[in-house]
């Protein structure tokens, strides 16, 4: 006997809610979050608005899973781009520069990350998460970093981790508030901090 196949909004879940991803990143990137509609992103994803909420419960959860994807594919291109410290620095100006392009949605991140610091947030779970993964691998990063005498000494790996990730997102507030502000050269200072450039290229 054959088994019953999936029928209806069960059907391909995972591959419906990357098509929901993918039009909420849309209608943010064209909109702004405030005017993007549930509706406007269900009709561009092919759905009612009832069958996105059947995947989504609101346009929050939408945002941190675009937030979300967006982290992974950065973390993919850093590990296919950075093998070396000296090898940082550019990559993360290179970064910076692409979110520039698009100042919304680091202003919608910064927003998300504050209120999602509420336990009963629907993205808490995402950003706490988050920031411990990206922890952990930054400090898993910069173990063998600290082993060759690359890193800073006396600065531990975990504490690097630490410091890199206050350092990036402080930046970034300070530039949506500042647009003309040069946030990338502080950024490259800091990470020549970090490490020993004498070393960098080892």
């Amino acid at each position: 006997m054959g088994h019953a196949r999936a029928r209806g909004p069960y059907a391909k879940t995972p591959a419906r809610r990357a098509e929901i991803v993918r039009a909420a990143r849309d209608s943010f990137a064209e909109n702004g979050y405030a005017k993007a509609s549930l509706r406007d992103i269900a009709e561009r994803a092919g759905l009612t608005h009832a069958g996105l909420l059947h995947h989504f419960r609101n346009k929050e959860q939408l945002l941190a899973e675009v937030l979300a994807e967006r982290d992974a594919e950065e973390w993919q291109q850093g590990l296919e781009q950075v093998a070396r410290p000296d090898q940082l620095a550019p990559f993360l100006a290179e970064l910076i520069h692409h979110h520039q392009k698009a100042p919304e949605l680091i202003r919608l991140w910064i927003e998300l990350a504050a209120a999602a610091s509420r336990p009963d947030h629907p993205a808490h779970t995402y950003f706490v998460e988050r920031h411990e993964r990206g922890r952990t691998q930054f400090a898993e990063g910069f173990q063998p970093k600290a082993a060759r005498g690359t890193l800073c000494e006396d600065v531990s790996p975990e504490s690097a981790a630490v410091l890199f990730y206050a350092a990036l997102n402080g930046l970034q507030m300070q530039w949506v508030l500042a647009p003309d502000l040069d946030i990338v050269d502080p950024l490259t200072d800091f990470v020549r901090l970090l490490f020993d450039q004498d070393h960098a290229g080892e």
